[in-house]
């Protein structure tokens, strides 16, 4: 079992104002699932992008929204975001303070 908390691992600066961390990953030992940990400052945003994979996010703090080519959807904490298998998306953060939310993929 690994116990860690998420701020003992280095971060990666996806973009201006984007911060990722993988919390856990195959480094670990973990065969099927990546987790990430990503921060926005206010007014970042990822980009807008699509993937052969699911993915799970839960938004920890902060307010945002969800966007895909239907629109966009409001988010804030505890908020779950389903996206699936190649539908265009990216988070973005709306609000004043810093959005932290966690990403689970697949490899």
């Amino acid at each position: 079992m690994l116990v860690r908390k998420h701020l003992d691992v280095a971060a990666s600066q996806e973009m201006p104002g984007v911060m990722k961390r993988e919390v856990i990953n195959a480094d670990d030992g973990a065969p099927n699932f990546c987790m990430r940990v990503f921060e926005l400052e206010p007014g970042a945003s990822t980009p807008f992008h699509t993937h052969p994979w699911e993915h799970e996010v839960y938004l920890l703090g902060g307010t945002g929204v969800a966007v895909s080519e239907k629109g966009e959807t409001p988010i804030s904490r505890d908020s779950v975001i389903f996206v699936p298998v190649d539908e265009k998306h990216c988070f973005k953060n709306t609000g004043k303070d810093t959005m932290r939310f966690i990403c689970v993929i697949p490899y």
